[in-house]
């Protein structure tokens, strides 16, 4: 069973370019589990490679690979071994990750018979450039999907040129299939930010203005007084500001299967410069909190030239001092991937704050987008980025376990 517009490509998408972008959840990349092997069957035996393209190689087990081994079989479909490379319908295919320009080394070289993109508007603009020249023979065919960005995203550009391109837009509504109440909630979870014109709506919409629209009109509803959960985790996100002394440790909690994050605390160390004052500091910090919840289990640290040392140090005061709590560095990740988390866990009423952390507050209220760079956050010292780096930090690790805990 395929929707009207799935029908459509498979009956109309025979061009150089194939590309489905707009909302997410519309059933854009459910139709390529069946075009993928229409599409590597087709070429089998002309010249020329196949290629899988995604953001990275672990999004691509997840996004591809996976969903294919389950209506394909293991059989037809392996997993990307550790050259980089999976058999799929009885053809070897180079499957990578295109958010990095040092992945255009892995592709130059050799033509793509086909190949298909994932995420294509997160991808390395130097990578699909390269990508272009090796879909060089005749018959190559480039099969893609994308959530759109801002309007003025290179993708869109090319989307917009005069090559050889067949384009679909899709918006939430065109899945026949998606349950009402899934619907609702993706209408909820977006509302008031720009994902729901892109992930909704499916336009290339530019961000702009305030960042968390719904937190700062209605801010009131989602502070609290006291917790009324136990908690799974409690970790400490700390950021160094980037060497000026604008030292924040901001402390979450986070119950059982990810169902809702409190921010607990926070400590504003500015005009600390004293490495061996900011341990002591942190120290006290971190029994206060432990006293509290009775668990502290990880600091998620900021990391650079000057925060590997501090870090190592910390690490190493930690350690004499017999403290059990694990110090690594934070998993940073996409600014923008960051700010959907803490949009979605708004959306959701999924995100707690205790009234007493007003810094913390302000920093959310406060931050805005950059009008003079699309798709990108004011930090230009206006407003507190440094808070919200060490709140983002201190959840950033279960990123995909809080996206995917109401699913």
């Amino acid at each position: 069973m395929f929707s009207p517009m799935q029908r459509e490509f498979l009956d109309n998408a025979n061009k150089r370019w194939n590309i489905k972008y707009g909302a997410t959840r519309s059933g854009k990349t459910y139709l390529d589990y069946y075009v993928i092997p229409k599409r590597i069957r087709n070429v089998i035996d002309k010249p020329g490679l196949v290629a899988i393209l995604g953001n990275t190689k672990g999004t691509l087990q997840r996004n591809i690979i996976e969903p294919l081994q389950n209506i394909w079989g293991h059989g037809l479909v392996s997993d990307i071994s550790s050259d980089n490379t999976a058999y799929l319908f009885g053809q070897k295919c180079y499957c990578l990750g295109a958010d990095n320009a040092k992945h255009v080394n892995k592709i130059r070289g050799p033509s793509f018979k086909y190949c298909y993109g994932d995420e294509v508007a997160t991808w390395n603009q130097e990578v699909f450039e390269m990508l272009k020249s090796r879909l060089d023979k005749s018959y190559s065919k480039f099969d893609g999907t994308c959530n759109p960005e801002g309007p003025n995203h290179w993708f869109k550009k090319f989307l917009e040129s005069n090559a050889d391109i067949y384009q679909q837009k899709y918006t939430l509504y065109d899945n026949p299939f998606l349950d009402q109440k899934v619907l609702h909630e993706l209408e909820i979870e977006y509302s008031g930010t720009v994902f729901f014109d892109r992930y909704i709506l499916g336009d290339w919409k530019a961000a702009q203005g305030t960042i968390y629209m719904l937190f700062a009109d209605k801010t009131e509803q989602f502070l609290i007084d006291y917790i009324k959960e136990k908690l799974m985790l409690v970790t400490i996100g700390i950021d160094y500001g980037a060497g000026k002394s604008k030292i924040k440790f901001v402390v979450t909690g986070i119950t059982y299967n990810f169902q809702n994050v409190y921010i607990l605390d926070e400590k504003d160390l500015t005009g600390v410069y004293d490495p061996e004052q900011i341990y002591e500091e942190f120290i006290k910090f971190y029994q206060k909190v432990f006293d509290k919840y009775d668990m502290c289990q990880y600091a998620f640290a900021d990391y650079g030239a000057l925060g590997n040392v501090i870090t190592l140090g910390l690490i190493r005061r930690c350690q004499k001092e017999r403290l059990p709590i694990q110090i690594v560095d934070c998993k940073k990740g996409l600014i923008n991937d960051r700010i959907f988390l803490t949009s979605k866990l708004m959306a959701q009423k999924r995100l707690w704050i205790l009234r007493k952390n007003q810094i913390i507050i302000k920093a959310l209220q406060d931050a805005l987008w950059n009008d003079k760079k699309p798709d990108e956050r004011l930090d230009d010292g206006t407003t507190d980025i440094d808070s919200l780096d060490a709140f983002e930090y201190s959840i950033n690790s279960f990123y995909e376990h809080l996206i995917n805990a109401r699913r």
